[in-house]
Parts: C-alpha cells; structure tokens; sequence
C-alpha cells in the first residue's frame, strides 16, 4: 500500500543543506534554484513508484529549465535495510537513467526529516523566493510505466509557478513507498 503526503503547505520556507551527489561532489541544494523555483524530489532506487516514473521524472526536470526552475533528487532510505538505496546503486541508478539533475545522498536523513517527506516519490516546489507552492504528484500514473496522454501535474504546476510565483491551489498528493527510516 502506498504512502500518501500531507497537502501543500503555501509558502513554506524550502530549507538548503549540502549533501555528496552521486558525481563526487558535494552539492548545496540552493546553488540549484533556478531564477523561477527549484523541485527538490525525494526519490530511491528500489520503488516501484519512482522506477514506474523515473523517466518522465528526468523529462520534466529537463523541460523546467527553460522555464528557470531548477531541480534536485535525494534519497533518503536506510540502506541498511534496503541495499539497492544505497550510494554506489545511486550511483549506477543516476547513469542509467541519464540524470541530468544531481542525485543527493541524505544517509542522516536530516533533510528529508527537516522537509516532512513521507514517500518515494514526494515531490516539493518552490517559487523564486523558496516558498513553497506545489506539493503533488509527478502525474496520475502511480505505478504504471509509459502511459500515454497523462497531464504533466508537476510540470504544469511549476510552469504556472515560473510565471506567476504561485502554484495551483488544487493539487493531487504524490503517492509511493514509505521512506524507509533507520
């Protein structure tokens, strides 16, 4: 059974740290932002939800940047429990699937903490100034791969974010695995 996330909670203050991405280096998610916003999703390897969308995942973090709007994944997961969650999996999982965004590694999971996130995936997005406007889903797929014709819930939501500082006051919660907590 999948994880539901609270609703969006407008213009929450996004909250920076500087977490090892899966290229080596050491990443501050503000540095990220781009003039219109920043995504930071919450994201893993080994659920069904986030391989079901990982592709439509990296198309939208792509489409956004023309739009200014940066974007960021971080996994969370106790790899302990979970060995697919881990840093060199991330790392094989990031080059499979051709990210184009860094893949932070949150093995305290302070920051997931800090954000509230509850699942995989768990989508967050914020305006120019880091306040919070969308918290929902990727589309309405769930765990289905490749469906065609969906709406682009998040890419749509962060569009309107782009142009106006504002996300949609309706939005459907993202749905998906439970981060797994130490």
């Amino acid at each position: 059974m999948g994880t539901v996330p609270p609703v969006c909670d407008f213009g929450w203050k996004a909250v920076d740290a500087t977490l090892p991405g899966v290229d080596g280096e050491a990443h501050r998610i503000f540095d990220h932002a781009g003039p219109n916003g920043l995504v930071v999703a919450f994201i893993c390897n080994h659920c069904p939800y986030v391989k079901a969308v990982v592709k439509r995942i990296v198309r939208d973090a792509e489409d956004l940047k023309a739009h200014g709007v940066g974007f960021v994944a971080i996994n969370s997961n106790d790899a302990g429990s979970h060995p697919e969650d881990s840093f060199p999996r991330m790392q094989e999982f990031a080059a499979a699937h051709r990210f184009s965004f860094p893949y932070l590694h949150d093995e305290d999971q302070s920051v997931a903490r800090a954000y509230g996130a509850a699942c995989t995936p768990d989508f967050f997005g914020f305006n120019g100034r880091l306040g919070l406007q969308y918290r929902g889903r990727l589309d309405a797929s769930r765990k289905e791969h490749d469906q065609p014709g969906l709406r682009r819930d998040l890419y749509e939501a962060m569009t309107l974010v782009a142009r106006t500082g504002e996300g949609p006051r309706e939005q459907v919660a993202s749905i998906g695995c439970s981060i797994k907590w130490k």
